[in-house]
């Protein structure tokens, strides 16, 4: 895979028309670094003129701002306002609902202004524009249920790009009984994902995948590895991760890809 560094294409005296940042998931959660890879074949087979940060980049500061740190999240943040300023960076696209939301709505207010997309809304737009192919028959009729990441929906009004990339390979869109605006979150987000589960009848993730469950489809999309990693031990924790797959809706592009 061709995957160039703002380091590299800088010394060469380029630059790319967009950052690529892959966040702490997808460089170092061996699950995650599938949806990167998927994502970066999907970018060079539309010839999208990209880069990434490499070991330049660290970790957006989502955590340590939600876990209630300002002071550790303010140091991450402006590390990395300060390199991407010095790239001139202008256009940011990541996977990552939870460094998209951070980078968007919060860098901002330390001085990184900056285009921010999600990787679903550009991969619709790249279909729009003719850049990318879908090939039917691969998940024609299948039926699929899609996972709103808290940080993508009710955070960011992202609700259409996802499904309608369901849409674009003709499979069966079940909703959850919670979905959209109502959707619950998969248990990971505010920082809870690193920490104990508190004292309750029931832990939220199990509350998720049982909404998936009732749909009775065949796949469960997310766009967000949290949301991946919460969906997967759902289904792991009811016995069904044979039966039912769980998917990033960028491998599932990747996969249905007329190249």
């Amino acid at each position: 895979m061709y995957v160039p560094t703002m380091a590299e294409l800088t010394a060469e005296g380029k630059k790319p028309d967009v950052l690529f940042w892959v966040g702490c998931a997808g460089s170092y959660d061996e699950r995650a670094k599938k949806i990167t890879r998927a994502f970066v074949k999907i970018l060079n087979a539309a010839n999208v003129n990209f880069a990434v940060l490499g070991t330049e980049e660290s970790c957006s500061g989502d955590p340590a701002k939600r876990a209630g740190n300002e002071f550790l999240f303010q140091m991450q943040a402006m590390t990395n306002i300060e390199i991407m300023n010095a790239y001139e960076v202008e256009k940011v696209v990541t996977a990552c609902p939870h460094c998209y939301n951070t980078i968007k709505n919060e860098y901002s207010k330390l001085g990184g202004n900056y285009e921010v997309v999600h990787h679903t809304e550009m991969l619709q737009q790249l279909i729009n524009d003719k850049k990318l192919t879908i090939e039917e028959g691969e998940y024609t009729g299948k039926k699929i249920t899609f996972h709103d990441p808290c940080y993508l929906g009710r955070a960011n009004d992202v609700y259409e790009a996802p499904r309608s990339l369901i849409n674009e390979m003709e499979g069966e869109l079940l909703e959850m009984a919670s979905c959209k605006a109502d959707a619950m979150c998969c248990g990971a987000g505010g920082a809870q994902m690193f920490k104990e589960a508190e004292k309750g009848d029931k832990e939220v993730f199990i509350e998720r995948i049982e909404d998936a469950l009732e749909t009775k489809a065949d796949i469960i999309v997310t766009a967000c590895p949290y949301c991946m990693v919460m969906m997967t031990d759902g289904l792991k924790y009811k016995n069904k991760e044979e039966e039912l797959k769980n998917y990033d809706i960028a491998e599932l592009i990747e996969q249905t890809l007329k190249l």
